[in-house]
């Protein structure tokens, strides 16, 4: 298991870094000691945690608590800050990852925070109101799991490739040699969900990354297998817990 992020003893509560990631790149599973407020200042994150996934537009952060093994991506060419704190001086106690909006007053102040030349009473003056400003989005993160059994991963990565493809589970199994019941039990026992949900959570995880882009939801909605917009938001509403606007807004 690959510790990253070691926090030196500091007068501080936060470091900050930054680090430029090429589209599709990705850092390996890891965990860190402090907690990181994961953000990018331009282009687009993504962080893994186990199966959850969230995407991360410069208006949104996530807050990975420490101990947490996850891993972080780059859907486009991306300006990662690494925010991370000391628990035993930081103020939040969430015990699980947060959506965190970022609003122009909070980016303000991480791009102070990263400048050289703030002396430890400054710096301490400037994350105390940081860490009042970090605001939970409520969500309820997008989760794909992935069966074992070879016949309904086969249908699982044909979804994902072409999420689009509005064939019935019935079709899908005629091309790997089972029975509908069979795959239908298989999602069931191995996905825990049945796999009509799995489905929306597949494509609801392949809009995030074009939302985040600024597509838009015409299209996004065209792209993943939805007939209209209106589907499309009601459906990502449903399992989400807000519009896609409001996941994504500023």
């Amino acid at each position: 298991m690959s510790r990253i992020g070691l926090l030196p003893p500091m007068p501080t509560a936060m470091v900050l870094g930054e680090m430029e990631l090429p589209a599709g790149m990705w850092f390996p599973w890891h965990e860190h000691d402090g907690h990181q407020l994961a953000w990018a200042a331009r282009g687009i994150l993504s962080v893994n945690i186990g199966e959850q996934y969230w995407v991360l537009p410069p208006t949104r952060a996530l807050w990975i608590p420490a101990g947490v093994h996850h891993r972080t991506g780059a859907t486009a060419h991306t300006v990662l800050r690494g925010i991370y704190a000391t628990p035993d001086r930081c103020p939040v106690r969430w015990p699980g990852p947060r959506l965190v909006a970022v609003r122009p007053l909070l980016r303000e102040l991480l791009e102070h925070l990263g400048s050289d030349g703030l002396d430890d009473d400054a710096r301490r003056r400037a994350e105390a109101v940081a860490f009042d400003l970090l605001e939970p989005v409520d969500v309820v993160p997008i989760s794909v799991p992935m069966p074992s059994d070879g016949r309904a991963l086969r249908v699982a990565r044909a979804v994902i490739g072409d999420p689009a493809d509005r064939r019935g589970l019935a079709d899908l199994a005629h091309d790997v040699g089972a029975s509908e019941r069979t795959l239908a039990r298989l999602f069931l026992s191995e996905c825990r969900t049945t796999f009509g949900a799995w489905r929306v959570q597949a494509r609801l995880r392949a809009s995030l990354p074009l939302l985040a882009e600024g597509m838009p939801l015409t299209a996004v909605s065209r792209r993943i297998g939805y007939s209209s917009p209106s589907a499309f938001v009601v459906a990502f509403r449903r399992a989400v817990g807000v519009t896609p606007g409001s996941y994504f807004g500023g």
